[in-house]
Formats: structure tokens, C-alpha cells, sequence
């Protein structure tokens, strides 16, 4: 097969490129062009201290043309813009370059543009790293040669040229990549919609409409799988090109994926319908994950095979961050539930778990989307509520305006940080209850990502003495 990152080069050759944001999504594209002697300017509204470390180093050994700080998109030269999926594609910056014939792309449009085989593309609010997770171990138990990527793991075009046309892409995608995409994956995923980065996008109809590009460009041979108990997905049925396949928990359906009350999955195909396996049968555990296992079954259906799908769902633990036990201290268990930053995730996760009242710990970067759900499950299902972040106070209000408060029902406090809240819990909890970290929200400002959120919870929880 031919070189197939040469093809992009041979695109590339003889343009001046700019890449816009220094982040880990860059990175190797950096290193990539820079490699290729492609005339490189990079920009990031960051200061250069903020850069990380060794992006920087190399920057500087290459002697690659930099741009720090917020004046460094105030001059637009290049033919090509590479943006960073967190910079919003309507920003004034990206509407200048257009407006002016650049040419503005991506790290993951680049790679859709020359992969040369099959792509499982998934996104929505909540689940989407799991549920990408599981079609990737599915097709990897399967006997399949996988590559897994996107918005988590290692950049696709990093692999590029060890990629066959046997091979299968399963690709974790953002809102913020999807928003400027016009190719779609071969089978497109969707766990679920609701409010999310309202604090990126414009408004919520932004929001949907960057979803959908990930199956609005599908030919007919595409594949759809959409949750049919969500209203916004439900509905995108009627503008999916290709095959439709519905998943659900709560309704019976003639062609789709489904589990009944007693938690038997079921698959129908015309009229018929066969017993897969059953909720027990999930070692990951909640309503939540057998969504995401019903969503994985209906994208692999037909490419793994059965065998291989109860296999990874008697086998696979989960990934770090969702409701990851952390340690029993004093009769106290700790669950670490960081990846959990939008409300729904909270109410669908953690608060869907456990019979008894739970102690939270929930807060953090405000993306402007609401919390009054979220108020009225806490106000059932918590005993103890430990707030911290821009959010504490918005989800204290949505507590107490709820139609289920009761004065001196919930206990409340806020926590200077995440050792303040710790400390908090340990003070409050007694044997045999139950500590979450379950933030609702993003860990902006305090911290660079929910994974650094999550250790650093799992560093201080584990430092704590008693067994």
C-alpha cells in the first residue's frame, strides 16, 4: 500500500500551515509537518509558560515559527489552518481566515480524508468513551485488528500507514471535532443528547447540529445507531441516510437492540427477536452502562460475533474514572466518578446505583447548563452534599428550589477544593456509607482535564490512614 501519510504531504507541499492550539491533539501533528520540512507557524492564545513542557522543548529545537498569548490570532498568513477541536469553529478568528480563503481543517478531518478502511464513529453527552471502549474490546475479542482513538488514546494519524483496508477505526468523537466535519463514519454511534459545553457552543441548537454531522454525510450503505428512549436522537431518524438502528431500555422494538424489564437484551431483526445476554451477565454495573452496552451491541451486530460481544461483557472492567471503586476506609467506600461531568451522567450513573443515601461530592467549571434535574435526584437519593467550584452555588440553589426539599434533609457544605472536600466527607461519613466524587461538571480552573481531577481525588483518598 502506498505511504499513506504521504498523500497528506503531497496536499500540504508548498503551503504555508498554521496550527492553532499547542495541546496534546497537536502534538503529533506538530512533530509530523515539522519532520516533513512543511512551512510551520503555530499558534496558541496560551503564554509560553503554559505550553507543556516538552511540546515546547521541541518547538524550540526545531526552530518552528511560535505565536503566544491572545494577540497571536490577530495576523492570519497562511493558506491552511489546522485549529484545535477546542476552538470553536464560529469564533471571529476562524471566520476571518474563511472570509479570507483559508482553508480550515482539523487533525481528525485530515485523517477521515485518507483512512483506508472502516470507521465506527461515537459521540454523544454521556457514555461515549465507555461505549467506545466496549466496541473496541468487542472487535478486538472478535478476532479483528482495531484501532481506538478520537477524542481519547493516541492521534489516528500517528498509525496511519499500519492501517489495512481489513482493519476497523473505532473513533470517540466531540462535539467540537464533529461541529466543522463533512465526511461521517461508516457506522455512526449516539448514546445520548443533552445541555453540554453551552459554554463553547452559541446555544443548545448549535450544540445538536454539530452532533449530527456524524451521521449526516453517510451514503446509503452507512449505518445509524441511535438511543431511542432520548428524545433529540429519537428524532434524528428522520434525517439519517442510511440504516437506522434504534437501542433501547425501556421499549420493545421490532429492529433494534432492547432489553426487557428483567434485563434480558434482546436483538430484532425482522420480526425476530434473539436473546443475547443479560444485565447481569455486565460486570460494569448501573442502567447507565446497559445503555452503553446495548448501544455497542447494535453498531457491532454483524461484525463481532457473539461469542466474543458476552465474552467483553462478562470480562470488562470499565474504564478509570467511571464509578472506580477507590478504597474502603473505616467501613467509608470511596468511587471515583470524575469522567461524570454533565448532570445527566451524575442521575444516570451514580445516583441509579446504590438503595441507600449517598454522600456526593459535585461541582466545578460552569458550561451554563442547568442543574434542576439534577437538584430534585439529589434531593432522593443524598444525604450529604459537598459542593466546590464556579457551580456550588447554582447547584445549592437547584437543591433547596426543588419540589422535594426538605430543611434539614440534606446536609450541605462547601469545600475549598478537593482536599477540603475529602476532609469533609471523612468528618461526616460513617461505616458502611457511601463517598462520590461525581462533579456534574467540567474541571476547568482547577484543573487541566477530568482525569487529573480524578487522580488527584483517588491520591488524596488513598493517603488517607485505616483500612
Amino acid at each position: 500500500m502506498d505511504n499513506l501519510q504521504d498523500k497528506i504531504l503531497i496536499k500540504l507541499k508548498g503551503k504555508r500551515v498554521m496550527i492553532f492550539g499547542l495541546g496534546k491533539s497537536n502534538e503529533y501533528l506538530i512533530k509530523f509537518l515539522s519532520q516533513a520540512k512543511i512551512n510551520l507557524v503555530l499558534c496558541d492564545t496560551k503564554q509560553e509558560p503554559q505550553i507543556p513542557g516538552h511540546i515546547l522543548e521541541y518547538i524550540k529545537s526545531q526552530n518552528i515559527e511560535c505565536r503566544f498569548g491572545q494577540n497571536c490570532i490577530d495576523k492570519i498568513d497562511c493558506d491552511i489552518l489546522i485549529r484545535t477541536p477546542g476552538m470553536s469553529f464560529t469564533s471571529d478568528f476562524i471566520l476571518r481566515a474563511r472570509k479570507s480563503g483559508v482553508i480550515v481543517t482539523s487533525e481528525m478531518e485530515i485523517f477521515f480524508d485518507v483512512c483506508p478502511c472502516p470507521i465506527i464513529g461515537i459521540t454523544g453527552s454521556d457514555g461515549k468513551s465507555t461505549v467506545t471502549t466496549i466496541i473496541y474490546e468487542m472487535l478486538k475479542n472478535s478476532g479483528k485488528k482495531v484501532y481506538k482513538g478520537g477524542n481519547l488514546g493516541e492521534p489516528f494519524l500517528s498509525r496511519l500507514n499500519e492501517m489495512q483496508p481489513s482493519d476497523i477505526v473505532v473513533a470517540e468523537l466531540s462535539s467540537f471535532q464533529l461541529i466543522s466535519m463533512r465526511k461521517s463514519p461508516d457506522i455512526s454511534v449516539i448514546t445520548n443528547i443533552s445541555p453540554n459545553h453551552l459554554d463553547v457552543h452559541k446555544n443548545m441548537e448549535e450544540y445538536v447540529g454539530a452532533k449530527k454531522n456524524i451521521f449526516l454525510h453517510q451514503g446509503a450503505f452507512g449505518k445509524t445507531v441511535l438511543n431511542y428512549d432520548n428524545d433529540y436522537t429519537r428524532d434524528f431518524a428522520r434525517e439519517t441516510r442510511g440504516k437506522t438502528v434504534f437501542f433501547s431500555r425501556k421499549k420493545r422494538l421490532e429492529n433494534g437492540v432492547w432489553a426487557d424489564k428483567n434485563g434480558d437484551i434482546f436483538v430484532s431483526q425482522n420480526g425476530t427477536s434473539n436473546l443475547i445476554l443479560n444485565k447481569s451477565d455486565i460486570k460494569i454495573l448501573g442502567n447507565h452502562n446497559l445503555e452503553n452496552y446495548l448501544a455497542a451491541i447494535a453498531a457491532v451486530w454483524g461484525i463481532a460475533d457473539v461469542n466474543s460481544i458476552i465474552k467483553t461483557a462478562k470480562e470488562f472492567p470499565g474504564i478509570a474514572h467511571r464509578m472506580e471503586k477507590v478504597k474502603t476506609i473505616k467501613g467509608i467506600n470511596y468511587y471515583n466518578d470524575s469522567i461524570a461531568t454533565t448532570p445527566t451522567r451524575v442521575i444516570s450513573g451514580c445516583l441509579s446505583l446504590f438503595n441507600e443515601k449517598i454522600i456526593l461530592i459535585c461541582g466545578g467549571y460552569d458550561k451554563n447548563i442547568p442543574f434542576d434535574e439534577l437538584g430534585d435526584v439529589i434531593n432522593k437519593k443524598v444525604k450529604t452534599l459537598i459542593l466546590m467550584g464556579q457551580t456550588a452555588e447554582k447547584i445549592e440553589n437547584c437543591v433547596k428550589k426543588s419540589k422535594f426539599y426538605i430543611n434539614n434533609g440534606i446536609n450541605i457544605f462547601y469545600a475549598d477544593g478537593m482536599e477540603d472536600a475529602v476532609k469533609i466527607s471523612l468528618e461526616n461519613a460513617n461505616a458502611k456509607d457511601i463517598v462520590v466524587l461525581s462533579p456534574a461538571c467540567a474541571s476547568f480552573g482547577m484543573y487541566k482535564n477530568f482525569e487529573e481531577r480524578g487522580d488527584h481525588f483517588k491520591k488524596l483518598v488513598n493517603e488517607i490512614e485505616g483500612d
